[in-house]
């Protein structure tokens, strides 16, 4: 018989509170949302033109530096509509179809931007470890192959998910207490055994992400160890900073991932709200801040944004 119940009743709309408990703050809360959501971009928007139209920034670090700024201004697009339309309109309605194609979204392009910053430390790793050879191995040719399998990998193992949360019927609540759809937040709403899905999903992460990360800090330790084998402390200090920016974007991409996820296992007793409110975190705040970071610690990026807006100073 409940066999029977399950397979007649399917939600296929369902609804986004957005950050339960604190529905008397949503109009509040909406402010930082909307600010970070133009800061990203605009910020981003104008990286992507700048170094598409300048030939002096066509070097690979700018290539995908380019590629990030692109795949951060989906990324922030993919929620900060949806939350603002709650927080604004209390228009948290959608519809089973477009809850699994944010969730794609969602998540191949955050598997994306990992994958580029892996690509981004092979470029620096490269251009400090064999500076004479940096042009000949960085050619255009492999940075558009890397590029396509950075997309393809993140596209390829995310699509499995739009038909492992197709085949779930979801014959219980069908309100959901967040800004955006979660791959195994919505699948816990079916009647189905999720096994599957969480550990496909373990599977996503620990063949991406987790692998990036140990491949970025494997490429940090080898320009480290040349890095201090330099003779001169002029160029110790020239090598290091050429890596700045790249290593504050990565502490800021996968700091607030890993602590939400420690919370999340270990923080029992933290208020649902404040795990919600980390998640957006984890995904407002690395878009807003990569142009500022790579702005404010890189002289050509600043040159051509002081060109922009003051030509006449130039």
């Amino acid at each position: 018989m409940t066999s029977l119940n399950h397979t007649a009743v399917s939600h296929t709309v369902f609804c986004l509170l957005g950050i339960p408990g604190l529905e008397d703050q949503h109009m509040w809360i909406s402010i930082p949302f909307c600010i970070s959501y133009v800061i990203a971009l605009l910020g981003n928007s104008l990286l992507v033109c700048i170094i598409l139209t300048k030939r002096s920034l066509r070097e690979p670090m700018y290539l995908f530096l380019c590629m990030l700024a692109a795949a951060d201004v989906v990324l922030s697009t993919c929620i900060v509509p949806q939350a603002l339309a709650i927080f604004w309109f209390h228009a948290g309605e959608i519809s089973l179809d477009c809850c699994i194609t944010q969730v794609f979204f969602l998540n191949s392009t955050f598997i994306s931007e990992s994958g580029i910053l892996l690509v981004m430390a092979f470029d620096r790793y490269t251009a400090i470890c064999y500076p004479l050879r940096y042009t000949t191995i960085l050619t255009r040719a492999l940075i558009g192959k890397a590029g396509l399998t950075i997309f393809l990998r993140s596209y390829c193992t995310i699509f499995p998910i739009t038909f492992l949360l197709k085949r779930l019927t979801f014959c219980q609540n069908n309100i959901i207490p967040h800004t955006f759809c979660e791959h195994i937040g919505l699948a816990k709403y079916a009647c189905n055994d999720i096994r599957v899905n969480i550990w496909y999903g373990l599977f996503v992460i620990m063949s991406t992400v987790v692998l990036d990360v140990l491949l970025i800090f494997v490429s940090y330790v080898l320009i480290l160890r040349a890095v201090f084998h330099m003779p001169s402390r002029e160029a110790r200090c020239k090598a290091l900073n050429t890596c700045g920016s790249h290593v504050c974007i990565i502490v800021l991409f996968y700091g607030p991932g890993i602590f939400t996820s420690l919370t999340q296992q270990f923080g029992r007793h933290i208020p649902p709200h404040l795990h919600i409110l980390l998640a957006n975190v984890c995904i407002l705040v690395p878009p807003m801040m990569n142009p500022i970071i790579y702005g404010i610690k890189t002289k050509q990026i600043r040159e051509q944004v002081a060109y922009v807006f003051f030509p006449k100073q130039k």
